[in-house]
């Protein structure tokens, strides 16, 4: 899978949080992944402390611009709304266009993109963006930016407004938000070229589009979920913990699916040649994101026993399956088959399919810790 801007802004901001498996600046014994929040509790010593910080003062003029051009560039119609601009709103091949940017390709989003899409992991991810920002800032001691940085990230924390723009209380899930109908589906058509005569598989719209949420329930419904954004104590959180574990959902023996068994577009093809990629088989890195909410719920709030039994399960599932392949196949695969379990896509792929080794061991950070807003 290329490295497109939904993981270049991921890697960017989670590297100036949070230290990687091998990390850019390297001391070796760094057990706690935030680094900023390391330099705040005092985890570095002297010379640490003062590599990271000329490290951060050197970047900063550049990052601040990358936040911004995204920030500008992937902005929607509403105030702190957001989405992946390129979609294909022209296709007549694709079930549903691809959302590439958002390197999540082919989950199901509006099937008809305009300018009044939202997308959800979009919003999250600028939430967790600002938020790093903002502890930047404040290191830095840049009042100014400081200020700026603060009031991005409160507003985009603002769990009312989030709940407004994404939330579908019936389903009590969260879905993006754009020009979309569910009746749509490949046709087979006939086409003539001079004296061949062929056939293609062609999309057809059996009903209009009208703006709606996205009925599409996977990892970009869990957004708000893996970034703690939901309060511990609301009865949304027990809606969270209710699809996850629901079987007939997203829960598999193998870890959780990418898209629900109940949604319209579960491992259905998007063309002719592309098979399904993020419509049901299981990623590791959503799975560590998962756990790493989970892990956090599990210590807050009246739900925190059932987040830990969830935890504990899923915890225990998905490393006995990655290392069952390892042993099987001698590889870390790309993703794993939900029905099987087998692994599948690229392999060797140590990327991020090795945050097994950081679930193992139970380290998932405090990135998204947006206790203080």
């Amino acid at each position: 899978m290329s490295l497109n801007s939904q993981w270049l802004v991921f890697k960017l901001f989670k590297f100036l949080e949070m230290m990687g498996m091998e990390g850019e600046i390297k001391r070796g014994s760094v057990k706690e992944a935030d680094l900023v929040s390391n330099l705040k509790k005092n985890r570095f010593d002297v010379s640490e402390n003062s590599e990271i910080s000329s490290f951060l003062e050197r970047a900063f003029v550049r990052i601040d611009a990358w936040f911004k051009w995204f920030n500008t560039t992937q902005s929607g119609k509403n105030i702190n709304s957001y989405y992946w601009h390129g979609r294909d709103n022209t296709t007549i091949r694709e079930l549903n266009p691809k959302t590439l940017s958002s390197g999540l390709d082919d989950y199901p989003r509006a099937s008809h993109p305009n300018e009044d899409e939202r997308h959800l992991d979009l919003r999250c991810w600028m939430l967790l963006a600002a938020d790093c920002m903002n502890s930047i800032t404040e290191l830095l001691r840049n009042n100014e930016l400081g200020k700026e940085y603060h009031l991005a990230a409160k507003q985009l924390s603002d769990f009312a407004i989030l709940n407004q723009m994404h939330f579908d209380e019936a389903n009590g899930a969260y879905f993006d938000f754009g020009n979309h109908t569910e009746k749509v589906r490949l046709g087979w058509q006939v086409k003539v070229t001079g004296n061949y005569v062929s056939k293609e598989l062609v999309r057809e719209v059996l009903e209009m589009p009208e703006l709606q949420l996205v009925p599409q329930l996977g990892y970009v419904s869990l957004f708000p979920f893996m970034g703690r954004i939901i309060p511990p104590e609301s009865w949304i959180l027990e809606k969270q913990l209710d699809l996850i574990s629901n079987q007939s959902t997203l829960w598999t023996s193998y870890g959780i699916r990418s898209l629900a068994k109940t949604s319209s577009l579960y491992m259905k093809r998007n063309t002719e040649h592309d098979p399904p990629y993020w419509r049901g088989p299981i990623w590791v890195n959503m799975n560590y994101m998962i756990l790493s909410a989970l892990h956090h719920y599990a210590k807050v709030g009246p739900h925190k026993e059932r987040a830990r039994t969830i935890y504990d399960e899923l915890r225990s599932n998905l490393i006995r399956n990655v290392a069952k392949n390892y042993h099987k196949t001698g590889y870390l695969w790309e993703q794993y088959d939900q029905k099987t379990g087998s692994g599948k896509g690229t392999r060797p792929f140590t990327g991020w399919t090795s945050l097994v080794v950081l679930i193992m061991a139970e380290a998932y950070g405090d990135s998204w810790d947006l206790s203080n807003f």
